[in-house]
């Protein structure tokens, strides 16, 4: 259909994005999502959204629909794992927008009406989802409502309902944001600063002072005097448990077998290039050569010198080099072999501007923006435009252009490469997998037996604690997704059979921890709480010691030979400035508020002891009222941003999908 073709010629990139993110920049990132919860409501729940469960059946729905709407602004079915993983994306945040957000907005008093819905569309409010939209944007890409109308003209002749279904979601969109804008607006014309504040913040950055002071740090080497009792853990955790919620995880160790080529694969590799080498070099019809005798097929690509680098290096300097004539000979880069024989040689330019001269039998509206001048960037399927001088016209696909104007020429190269890559031979798969299975094969499903045959077999067992449900990688090793899922159906001590990546990558892992999903056991954070617990106990001991130390010292370097260390000086700290940085915050905030003159101490801080004397005060003026300002909104917008994820949390929006995909 002629629309839908428009469409897909007008939207591009613009679409992509549009769908990856569903609502423009008002999308937060849906890795966060993943980080609330990862327990399921029911067997078969995706997950749950301010109390409304999503079903598997639901959300695969709400897949397809963008599925659909992705293959409608692409023209294609094709989909990459990292497509397919911004279409549930999509489909997740827009079940968030319909179950959360906009519950929310319409609680706090706000609406999006019909008469507001029609002011949307026709431009008379502006929604980037219409009026940014290249579909309904004239040449000089100014929103038209005429173009819109058009569309919308078109959706009743279209039978199959496509055009309905990318319409229903564009009023979904606009109407979505919408609630963002006024949800947003809202909210920043609520954050107030007043005048107090500014002053405050304008003292706090442009009020310096000058300190002396001696500090004793914490030392390392621990102290058997100092004891941390059970009670005392409990009670700590108990008034600080909000601080312990987790999300579900899982301790792992794995091995991992990475099928690589042998020696006797690269030779193999070596000897099929060889082998056709002479034919290489006297091919006529070099494309079907290539085609069935390289792993690179040939291209038109107009190279300069350093673009070659991207095969690789060896490639580039023999091109680049001065014996570049006729055919290289046999070059390696790692278990890859190449053979490069320079075709033309000519001074082209990396781009030319070129602009659109319709003939009469064409129909120029179709068109869009074709009509256009635009740069066309050296590519294969426009050599011929290079090499059209400039005020010249030239056919590319089907349509006539004149060359505007074109950049300087350089020196560049055709050429063709004849490559062979080592890959891994049927005997050397199997013996990468007869090593994983004779790990598997002794382990014998418990972890003690694992950690023998380790060391038995001399590898190395890769730790990883607290992995989350989403997790896809294991150190550089990608889609270990069917990793993840083992782990979190095993058992403690388990271990696994082979699981096989990618068919490059055998697996063999143990589970050695489970972390449920909402606050940490006890005994899970003891010993981090036993160390905060001592660190304070540490401070008052440290404290205790220093002022009996420096008792009826008058002066600071009578303290410091006291202590037996120095003492040091620090000028024009600023309790706000960034240049104040080197020193212990809380050391900061204790001086800032000190009596000038006087020596004050024994204070604990974050690294150590203090004992310190303020012995001066300036007022500068370059913090001004304009920079209180502007860092006051650089903290509502990010309070923005932070909106959905706060709201998210506190619905505890369980976000299950790991699970499933």
């Amino acid at each position: 259909m002629a629309v839908l073709e428009t469409i897909r010629v007008k939207l591009g990139i613009f679409i992509t994005v549009l769908i990856a993110v569903a609502l423009l920049s008002f999308i937060i990132d849906p890795s966060t999502l993943q980080s609330v919860s990862a327990s399921m409501s029911s067997k078969y729940d995706v997950g749950e959204i301010n109390g409304n469960s999503v079903s598997y059946t639901d959300f695969q729905a709400e897949i397809d629909r963008f599925t659909a709407l992705n293959e409608i602004m692409t023209g294609s079915s094709v989909q990459t794992e990292e497509m397919q993983t911004s279409i549930r994306d999509a489909a997740w945040q827009s079940l968030v927008d319909k179950y959360l957000f906009i519950k929310n907005a319409k609680a706090a008093g706000l609406n999006v009406g019909e008469e507001e819905m029609v002011d949307l569309i026709s431009g008379l409010i502006d929604s980037p989802v219409f009026t940014q939209n290249p579909a309904f944007c004239d040449e000089n890409g100014v929103f038209s409502p005429a173009l819109l109308n058009d569309f919308v003209s078109y959706i009743s002749t279209d039978e199959t309902g496509r055009l309905q279904l990318y319409w229903d979601y564009l009023i979904e969109s606009a109407q979505t944001q919408q609630y963002y804008d006024k949800y947003y607006s809202l909210f920043t014309a609520s954050n107030i600063t007043n005048p107090l504040m500014l002053t405050n913040a304008i003292a706090e950055n442009n009020n310096t002072f000058d300190v002396e002071f001696v500090m004793v740090p914490f030392g390392y080497a621990p102290d058997s005097t100092i004891v941390v009792t059970e009670g005392e853990i409990k009670k700590y955790y108990d008034s600080h448990k909000k601080f312990f919620k987790q999300q579900a995880s899982r301790d792992i160790e794995y091995v991992v077998y990475e099928v690589v080529p042998s020696e006797s694969d690269i030779v193999a590799a070596n000897e099929a290039l060889v082998k056709v080498y002479d034919e290489f070099a006297e091919a006529e019809n070099m494309k079907s050569f290539l085609l069935a005798n390289s792993d690179r097929q040939l291209d038109n690509h107009w190279y300069r010198a350093g673009e070659l680098n991207t095969v690789a290096a060896v490639v580039n300097n023999y091109v680049f080099g001065d014996d570049a004539k006729g055919v290289s000979e046999v070059l390696s880069n790692g278990d890859t072999f190449y053979a490069v024989r320079v075709m033309e040689e000519a001074m082209v330019p990396d781009s030319v501007f070129v602009k659109y001269v319709p003939t009469a039998s064409e129909n120029v509206d179709s068109l869009l923006n074709v009509a256009e001048p635009m740069w066309i960037v050296q590519m294969p399927g426009y050599e011929d435009v290079m090499s059209v001088k400039k005020n010249g016209r030239i056919d590319v696909n089907g349509l006539t252009f004149q060359v505007v104007d074109r950049t300087a020429p350089v020196a560049k190269k055709r050429v063709a490469i004849l490559e062979k890559t080592a890959i891994p031979s049927k005997e050397t798969v199997n013996g990468y997998y007869s090593q994983a299975n004779t790990l598997a094969t002794k382990s014998a499903g418990k972890y003690d037996k694992f950690q023998a045959a380790c060391t038995e077999e001399g590898v190395y067992a890769h730790p990883v604690n607290r992995m989350p449900e989403s997790a896809d990688r294991l150190g550089s090793v990608e889609h270990t997704k069917e990793v993840t899922r083992w782990a979190f159906e095993a058992k403690v001590g388990d271990v696994s059979n082979i699981i096989t990546v990618d068919n490059n990558y055998f697996i063999v892992a143990a589970l050695k921890g489970i972390h449920k999903e909402g606050y940490a056991d006890v005994n899970e954070v003891a010993t981090q709480i036993e160390n905060v617990l001592y660190m304070e106990k540490a401070g008052e001991k440290m404290s205790q010691t220093v002022a009996e130390k420096t008792a009826g010292k008058g002066s600071m370097e009578a303290i410091a030979e006291a202590l037996e260390t120095t003492v040091s000086t620090k000028e024009g700290v600023a309790f706000s400035s960034l240049t104040s940085q080197g020193l212990d915050t809380k050391f900061i905030g204790a001086a800032s508020v000190a009596e000038d003159g006087k020596i004050h101490g024994p204070f604990i801080g974050s690294v150590g002891v203090y004992m310190y004397k303020v012995t001066g005060r300036d007022t500068g003026a370059f913090y001004t009222e304009d920079d209180a300002k502007s860092y006051e909104t650089s903290k509502t917008q990010y309070s923005t941003q932070m909106l959905v994820s706060t709201m998210m949390d506190d619905a505890e929006v369980k976000d299950n999908r790991a699970r499933f995909f």
